[in-house]
């Protein structure tokens, strides 16, 4: 007799059936795992034997085989033993095989019977609610599975509290929904002094969805501006609310189940590898470009990365989505980000002040900036040259407007832009193209007549006039026009480099 029980496989963020099956047949003692498992599902044996043991069952002297199906399914992670353990528990008779089938089951086990969390259980209880089952996870992530509507949760802190509850011994409370975090603002733009032009561009970067690059000298307050831009984005709509928190979810990131309305902010360090930024490792997790789905991804001193780990978003910020590809599976995950990266002019930083001048130019500048590849910087939207502060500029009082009143006029934006692509897919201004981009963004005859001459006095690329476009319609919206005229395509231009380097 087989006994059955149902999980998931993780690929991505799509969570795919997986049936426990075991079979406690006659033969030598011996308890095996097949069906394409890795290190962790293999060693889940041990745990459940332990686990098992602690309850004070022993597990038959018989031969035990446990089968993962579909067997061509690779299969990763911890949180198979939970259902491996109430799959044997089933085919010894402690468990009522009818009533576990009714139940998806994930959660990694302890050695005393503890269930502990383990990452994607909000796929899992995504899963569980599309099939019509409920889900049996651990108590600790009860309340991130309750984020799933109309599904029974079973959360659970250990095996023998599990068991009880399924044989009507004891009732285990049914867990309530977790919280819903509203947005903290990081940094205020009030404390920015000075720096108009780079503020002007940060307000446009929030209000269309684009790219940004800063260049500047050390200490002129990059870092600063890139911090007060969640500050002014708009919140996260539910969707898209769950949409970063199912990331976070399968990283092991959700904390207490608790769903964030703010829009992530990721922030890697320039020795980070290429595993790190874009997705992979041995068991595939998402990369930073991922976790800031929907939010910003900041990449402070932009040429210090490697040259290789840059290029590797070239795809990501077109399409947003990254694809991980292994030899058994190939495994997507969103990356939708707004990318804002900060760097030097040279590597001294001090290019162009004449009472710091860089002794190795123009030559330090040339070699410093070509770290960054062409086809990169063509995807950047807004280009800002950052000025450095001076003492006069940092004795001035905070200027009157914060991030409050550019949040509002940002607001205003996002929605005229929301009422105007309602149905087309598309969430902003950054990812109009085609038909949508012809019909919203054309500007009148004077704008025409600008771009035109503009494109071919900067050699711009197909790509970069496309941007430009996308930029112009988001200044216009800022002013509350209808159409894009010749001074909304004249600021754009202001924003764009000349044609970028091979």
């Amino acid at each position: 007799m087989v006994s059955l029980v149902s999980t998931v496989a993780y690929l991505g963020l799509e969570a795919r059936a997986v049936e426990v099956q075991c079979q406690v047949a006659p033969g030598l003692p011996s308890f095996r795992v097949v069906g394409l498992p890795d290190k962790a599902v293999g060693e889940s044996r041990e745990r459940v034997h332990s686990a098992l043991a602690a309850l004070g069952l022993s597990l038959p002297p018989k031969r035990i085989t446990i089968n993962l199906s579909p067997a061509d399914l690779p299969k990763e992670g911890s949180h198979y033993d939970l259902p491996i353990a109430l799959a044997l528990l089933a085919a010894m008779g402690v468990v009522d095989r009818e009533t576990i089938a009714d139940y998806v089951a994930v959660g990694e086990l302890a050695l005393d019977g503890r269930i502990i969390p383990s990452p994607g259980v909000l796929l899992a209880a995504l899963h569980a609610s599309g099939t019509e089952k409920g889900l049996i996870c651990p108590a600790a992530q009860g309340t991130e599975a309750r984020w799933a509507s109309g599904i029974d949760v079973i959360a659970a802190p250990d095996l023998i509290a599990l068991l009880n509850h399924l044989k009507g011994t004891q009732r285990l409370a049914p867990p309530e929904v977790g919280e819903a975090l509203p947005p903290v603002r990081l940094a205020d733009l009030k404390q920015v002094k000075g720096q108009e032009t780079a503020k002007r561009a940060l307000e446009i970067a929030a209000a269309g969805g684009h790219n940004l690059l800063l260049i500047g000298p050390p200490g002129a307050g990059k870092s600063l501006m890139a911090s007060c831009l969640p500050g002014i984005l708009p919140e996260l709509t539910p969707g898209e609310a769950l949409e970063t928190s199912l990331v976070a979810s399968v990283a092991g990131t959700l904390e207490e189940g608790r769903i964030s309305r703010a829009r992530p902010f990721r922030s890697p360090h320039h020795s980070a590898s290429m595993a790190a930024l874009t997705g992979g490792g041995l068991r595939v997790r998402p990369g930073e470009v991922s976790l800031a789905h929907l939010g910003v991804l900041f990449l402070d001193e932009l040429p210090e990365f490697q040259r290789a780990v840059l290029d590797s978003l070239r795809q990501p910020l077109e399409t947003g989505e990254v694809t991980v590809a292994r030899a058994n599976a190939h495994v997507t995950f969103p990356a939708r980000v707004q990318l804002i990266a900060a760097m030097n002019p040279c590597r001294c930083g001090h290019l162009g002040d004449p009472a710091l001048g860089c002794s190795r130019a123009p030559k330090c500048a040339a070699d410093y900036q070509s770290k960054v590849s062409g086809p990169l910087l063509d995807r950047i939207d807004l280009h800002v040259e950052v000025d450095p502060v001076s003492a006069a500029d940092l004795a001035l009082p905070p200027p009157a407007e914060g991030s409050a009143q550019v949040a509002a006029r940002v607001g205003a934006a996002r929605a005229r832009q929301t009422a105007r692509l309602e149905g087309s897919g598309r969430r902003n201004n950054a990812e109009l193209d085609g038909d949508l981009l012809d019909r919203f963004a054309t500007p009148d005859e004077a704008g025409r007549q600008l771009l035109f001459k503009a494109a071919e006095a900067m050699r711009l690329s197909a790509r970069g006039y496309t941007r430009i476009l996308r930029v112009a319609r988001t200044i216009a919206d800022l002013a509350g026009a209808e159409g894009v005229g010749r001074v909304h395509v004249a600021e754009a231009l202001s924003y764009r480099r000349t044609a970028p380097r091979a």
